[in-house]
């Protein structure tokens, strides 16, 4: 049996992926060099991303999955209203595209190749600048905001607050995209601790990645006065009050911003679904928002809240309160979070939200699904 046109596009595409998505590159900026400004310096992770976009439009137009894909591009187009990109430009990468395709496939591919060629440039720049333009219409392409205070919590972690110059209409367990001084050009994801303010103030706890290229300018180089600019809000992770299932929350690190943003809404209702959170990390010293949940829990009865370290010992440079392990809250648990959750059943009736690194999201999750737990119960943002 001969090959599909995809799989002879993919094949072709295959045989060096880094070289086709730096002639898409060199071709883009040739017909649209103000493009260029638009992306960092270092553009290997840029290509990688773009490959595997393709790849997976490739592999999904005309299957059962093509809807989710094409909502995933029209998100793709409104995200990228933050970096300046207009309907010019997505007919320049349509042609760049088309053009270095050609370019492995030769001048004349046949009408079946063609046909997905075609098809891939056509719905990739025309959903995504539609997208745009629908949204531009009532959303502006980013917030600005300048910094009021910027507290070492840890050696690793920043609190940073900020103020809007306008509300940012975000959902409590939503994250945003931010760009700061320190990294111009660059936007990473962030998930407010609070629930969105009418005031337009901001929350975010900001760990400092090894290697990172923007978390750790964040978290020593933020000042008083910095101008961010905040992006779309994305997202799903939510608490189902019509489901009428108990909640469990799972917390790894800086991962509890968006629970903490979720609790801190609930207590703004009479009644509520249980919440029994796990909150955990490396040492005890880093569980950094353990007192405000205590509070919060000690007024709440539906919320309950479990320390977990993996080592229970602090290293010399943190410090942690002995009474605060005590104070009201379950006794301090050492471990894994996917450990300690696990040693307490399936947790099969529950509504699960999952929050922290990949790694951590990934081997939660796992665990969970091992011992029991649907995974249709199971919620995460990957990103």
């Amino acid at each position: 049996m001969s090959a599909s046109p995809t799989d002879r596009l993919l094949a072709l595409l295959h045989a060096d992926p880094d070289r086709f998505t730096k002639d898409l590159y060199a071709t883009l900026f040739a017909l649209a060099p103000e493009t260029r400004e638009m992306f960092p310096a270092n553009m290997a992770e840029q290509r990688q991303v773009l490959f595997d976009t393709l790849e997976l439009l490739l592999t999904g137009l005309g299957t059962d999955d093509e809807q989710d894909l094409i909502a995933f591009l029209a998100q793709l187009g409104r995200d990228h209203r933050r970096y300046g990109v207009t309907s010019a430009h997505y007919q320049a990468f349509t042609k760049a595209l088309v053009w270095t395709i050609r370019d492995r496939v030769g001048p004349r591919p046949d009408p079946a190749l063609r046909t997905v060629i075609v098809r891939l440039a056509g719905i990739t720049a025309a959903t995504m600048d539609g997208a745009a333009r629908a949204e531009a219409e009532h959303t502006p392409a980013y917030w600005e905001a300048t910094v009021l205070e910027h507290h070492r919590l840890t050696r690793d972690l920043a609190l940073v607050r900020l103020q809007a110059d306008a509300a940012v209409p975000y959902l409590p367990g939503q994250y945003v995209s931010v760009q700061v001084p320190q990294a111009p050009g660059q936007w990473r994801f962030l998930s407010p601790t609070i629930p969105a303010d009418a005031h337009g103030l901001l929350e975010f706890q900001v760990r400092a990645v090894d290697g990172g290229q923007v978390s750790p300018r964040i978290v020593t180089g933020t000042g008083v006065g910095d101008r961010w600019r905040i992006g779309a809000p994305h997202g799903a992770l939510e608490v189902d009050r019509q489901a009428g299932s108990d909640v469990l929350m799972i917390a790894g690190g800086s991962g509890i911003a968006p629970l903490r943003a979720l609790i801190l809404d609930m207590c703004n209702y009479g009644f509520n679904p249980r919440v029994h959170l796990f909150y955990g990390a490396r040492h005890p010293g880093e569980l950094v928002e353990l007192a405000t949940l205590w509070q919060i829990s000690m007024t709440n009865p539906w919320l309950t809240v479990v320390p977990v370290a993996e080592d229970p010992e602090d290293p010399w440079w943190l410090r942690t309160d002995p009474e605060l392990l005590r104070g009201g809250l379950h006794t301090l648990r050492t471990g894994t979070l996917a450990q300690v959750v696990g040693s307490y059943g399936s947790w099969s009736d529950r509504q699960v939200l999952v929050s922290g690194s990949p790694r951590m999201i990934r081997s939660t999750v796992r665990h969970l699904t091992r011992i029991g737990t649907p995974a249709d119960n199971i919620a995460y943002d990957p990103y």
